[in-house]
């Protein structure tokens, strides 16, 4: 969904594409399955051992989409949760995976939970491509992860999941549990990659706090990836997504009984946190038994819980069953209780991601094909000469740099200009000062109420001309003993 919505490449090797988005390429040429990894048998294989009787069918390139989910929810009740422990409950994961088993059981028997097995399991199917000199058998695979990091940073994935890394000594920073979203486009603009950067991270925490529920069969996010680099996809095409984010109120599976949503009764202002006419138990902080257990919400047949959509539904809304990213993402700062500065500049994003969801607003990938088919010198032959190559290297150059608004592009927002004007007359120097410096400018920030008080510059400014003046001097005199 959000590459379609950031795609950004119709062009490749000086050829004006029939696609918008670089994944499938990338894919392409990082892919290092042997004929037999693909399912073909390859007369040149140097043993049998590599043709098809000896290789397992590895079904996508090292750096594709997802193949797994880590994680999907609790059992819901009255379903049944035996042996769960030892094995993975695969709803949503219905395409071939393929696993180092050597490696499961290893994770299985260090406790490593089934899911988290798998997918790391998955990622051992690959062969490493680099490896550096004095990082081999010199690493402590006790205490440093070099050699997880040479496979897990070669599978190059739509979300990657990574573990802290080691430090190095207890005063050490400690970098927590990540997790990459890696499908986006670069945008032309500072101003369109924040905003999407932002997004991101924000419904990050409206999924979590709202405990919503996103999962849809991995097959059909395989298919959306594929749609996502047709031609203008974001505003002609249509994606699967989930019609139930909330937990089921009424309703099984959204047809044979009428669906209700959480969202639905409180558009109509009857929510009073029933679930199929019985009271929903809460716990001590006031969540339901049904928002804990949403990713597997009873009664829910996967096959009817997601639906196609178009962008503008995605983000904006459905019916009254379905609100929309976008919206969730404002409930959510509603809800946090943003301050007014912070809601000005994020309302500005959440503006500008609507407006291009809805088809008000063109991705880059539109803007390049259409500047390039405008062209004077283009013959309508997908050819992109070095004449059109420059006009729109150019005219990239001055909207990333607010020079040229573009308004089928940014709308109303305008990107203050950019310049190096300035930027390099405050040199970053090591060179000692003197003690009386330190000690004023020690005193200064010690007379500080708070992070916030900036105000100091003028002050200091004096101190700096002084030292201005010493070294100019200093130089001076260095001059007329060297001469």
């Amino acid at each position: 969904i959000m590459m379609a919505l950031t795609a950004s490449t119709p062009i490749l090797k000086g050829r004006l594409l029939d696609t918008d988005a670089r994944w499938g390429i990338i894919s392409e040429s990082v892919d290092d399955r042997t004929p037999a990894e693909r399912g073909r048998v390859d007369p040149d294989a140097p043993y049998d051992y590599y043709n098809a009787h000896g290789q397992r069918r590895v079904y996508k390139s090292r750096y594709d989409s997802i193949s797994t989910y880590i994680y999907q929810g609790v059992m819901a009740r009255g379903q049944d949760t035996g042996g769960l422990a030892n094995r993975v409950l695969n709803i949503y994961n219905d395409i071939p995976l393929e696993i180092d088993e050597e490696s499961y059981q290893e994770l299985r028997k260090a406790g490593v939970d089934p899911a988290l097995s798998q997918h790391l399991a998955h990622l051992f199917i690959r062969d490493p491509l680099v490896v550096f000199n004095g990082a081999v058998e010199e690493v402590d695979d006790g205490t440093q992860t070099e050699h997880f990091e040479s496979i897990q940073s070669t599978n190059w994935q739509t979300v990657r999941w990574k573990p802290p890394p080691p430090r190095n000594n207890p005063n050490a920073p400690h970098i927590g549990w990540r997790t990459e979203f890696r499908s986006m486009e670069i945008q032309l603009t500072d101003f369109e990659n924040a905003a999407f950067a932002v997004f991101i991270v924000l419904l990050q925490r409206t999924i979590l706090t709202f405990d919503l529920n996103l999962y849809i069969p991995i097959s059909r996010v395989d298919a959306n990836m594929q749609r996502a680099h047709s031609r203008n996809s974001a505003a002609k095409g249509k994606f699967f997504f989930r019609r139930h984010l909330a937990p089921l109120e009424e309703g099984d599976d959204g047809y044979g009984v009428k669906y209700v949503s959480m969202f639905e009764k409180a558009a109509i202002g009857d929510y009073g946190g029933s679930f199929n006419g019985q009271e929903d138990e809460e716990d001590e902080d006031g969540v339901s038994y049904n928002r804990r257990t949403a990713p597997t919400a009873p009664g829910s047949e996967e096959e009817n819980a997601f639906e196609e959509m178009t962008m503008e539904e995605i983000m904006c809304g459905k019916g009254n069953y379905f609100p929309g990213l976008i919206p969730l993402v404002r409930a959510y700062l509603d809800h946090i209780g943003a301050d007014s500065a912070s809601m000005e500049r994020l309302n500005t994003y959440l503006d500008f991601i609507e407006r291009r969801a809805i088809g008000e607003l063109v991705t880059p990938a539109t803007w390049i094909r259409n500047f390039v088919r405008s062209h004077p010198e283009y013959k309508n032959d997908s050819y992109v000469s070095d004449e059109i190559a420059y006009d729109l290297m150019v005219a990239c150059k001055e909207i990333g740099e607010g020079t040229r608004h573009v308004p089928e592009l940014l709308g109303d927002v305008k990107i203050r200009p950019i310049t190096t004007d300035g930027a390099y007359q405050t040199k970053l120097d090591s060179k000692r000062v003197t003690n009386q410096r330190i000690m004023q400018l020690l005193q200064r920030y010690t007379r500080r109420q708070s992070v916030f008080d900036v105000d100091f510059s003028s002050d200091l400014a004096k101190f700096a001309d002084l030292d201005a003046d010493s070294d100019s001097n200093t130089a001076r005199s260095n001059a007329e003993i060297g001469s």
